[in-house]
């Protein structure tokens, strides 16, 4: 084991891994409730595809671990369920089994780009200011989040909620201490706090296995019968596109190492096409990942772990629907504070520079998009080169880049 993930070089111990991993796991468990969910307004039977959800995030985080030994879970991605049910369905009219034959299409073109290195040229070509604006961004995405789910943040206004203020004070000192498990120990102390407060409120929660006997009718209503129609053609354009970008947004955001950032990119795109062929949206690296980076995860054990309790999750999920959203903002706002000093080390020239990247760190968490905030600041910014006079240092690939995101907001424009 110390051998296969690189323990010792990278300065890590199989409790420190493992603690990552629930941290991940718990910070992300929410995925299994809400992307059924979200599917199922796309007419998806929920019942079936709570274990396409639990099956892709255990088999995407465990290939994610073992073969690019990267910290990153998987799970299906909250802008990639809202496109297959709010894009694909309501706005251009397909059926839901066509839209997984959109997934499965998409997942194999972008397959097909990780395996001959199209990704790797494109993350090799992003300028080191642009990533740091991507994880800056992300990072104020997470904090948001976070708000949300501790309840301080509700629909563009801000309220008191005890438990959510209680846990990010707890979560803040713990950390101050740097107290090993720290994220772990604040997820059960602000749970035990919200049951002892809204204990009236407890409810038992039922779990039925017995739609798994029948999970292979999700499986095989994948239908390509409009494979060749406009609607099915632009949504496997724009759902590649949103693949590419999310991912690379992920991968550029949480790993320095670009070995093993090589080896997520194609495994992250073999996990999308693997999601269209067990009947969901696509997995991604989720942005939840960073809750257990930031626990001290530096390796695949991280993710493998996570993999597991999705996996153990078959037959706990009553127990974490007991956790509530209270518990896991103050991890996800404190995960998102740390990522977000990464603005410290951005250093540009002159001011104008810092235009694309202000779009970057501002539009990714004001539209709820890491794939729309990135595709301002990356359009703006050979721009913006040009304008102070640095048209020489821009390759043909940022070019390309800067066109396929023009082409991305042309197609998502359409569709809607």
């Amino acid at each position: 084991m110390f051998k296969r993930f690189d323990l010792m070089d990278n300065k890590t111990t199989v409790r420190q891994e493992i603690l990552a991993g629930l941290v991940t796991f718990f910070s992300i468990s929410y995925v299994l409730f809400v992307n059924p969910m979200i599917l199922g307004q796309a007419g998806v039977p929920s019942e079936y595809s709570v274990f396409s959800t639990i099956f892709i995030s255990a088999i995407g985080s465990f290939l994610m671990g073992w073969f690019a030994n990267a910290p990153l879970a998987m799970a299906p991605g909250m802008g990639e369920n809202a496109f297959f049910t709010f894009t694909l369905v309501a706005a251009i009219g397909l059926t839901w089994q066509s839209s997984l034959g959109v997934v499965v299409v998409s997942g194999v073109i972008f397959t097909l780009l990780a395996l001959v290195g199209v990704m790797s040229k494109v993350s090799q070509s992003i300028p080191t200011v642009l990533k740091q604006s991507i994880t800056v961004g992300i990072g104020l995405f997470l904090m948001l989040i976070g708000f949300e789910n501790m309840g301080v943040f509700i629909e563009g206004g801000l309220r008191w909620n005890t438990v959510g203020i209680i846990g990010l004070i707890f979560v803040l000192l713990i950390k101050r201490f740097n107290v090993k498990g720290g994220f772990l120990y604040t997820i059960l102390f602000t749970t035990l706090l919200y049951w002892a407060i809204y204990f009236d409120s407890f409810e038992p929660v039922s779990f039925d296995l017995e739609p798994l006997f029948n999970f292979g009718e999700l499986v095989t209503a994948i239908d390509f019968s409009q494979i060749l129609s406009v609607e099915f053609l632009l949504g496997v354009f724009s759902l590649t596109m949103l693949l590419m970008f999310e991912t690379i947004g992920m991968i550029e955001a949480f790993l320095s190492d670009q070995k093993r950032s090589l080896k997520a990119y194609k495994v992250g795109a073999i996990a999308s096409l693997l999601s269209g062929l067990l009947g969901t949206s696509p997995a991604i690296p989720v942005a939840e990942s960073g809750a257990g980076i930031a626990e001290g995860g530096r390796t695949g054990l991280t993710a493998m772990t996570t993999g597991m309790m999705f996996l153990l999750a078959l037959v706990f999920t009553p127990f974490l629907s007991y956790i509530p959203s209270e518990a896991v903002g103050p991890v996800i706002v404190a995960t998102g504070a740390s990522m977000a000093f990464t603005a410290r080390s951005i250093q540009v020239g002159k001011g104008l520079e810092w235009l694309p990247l202000v779009l970057i760190i501002v539009l990714i968490p004001l539209t709820g998009s890491i794939v729309e905030g990135m595709a301002y600041g990356f359009i703006a910014y050979p721009l913006v080169q040009i304008t102070v006079g640095k048209k020489e240092q821009l390759t043909p690939v940022q070019w390309l880049v800067s066109g396929l995101f023009m082409l991305t907001l042309l197609a998502t424009y359409f569709l809607i």
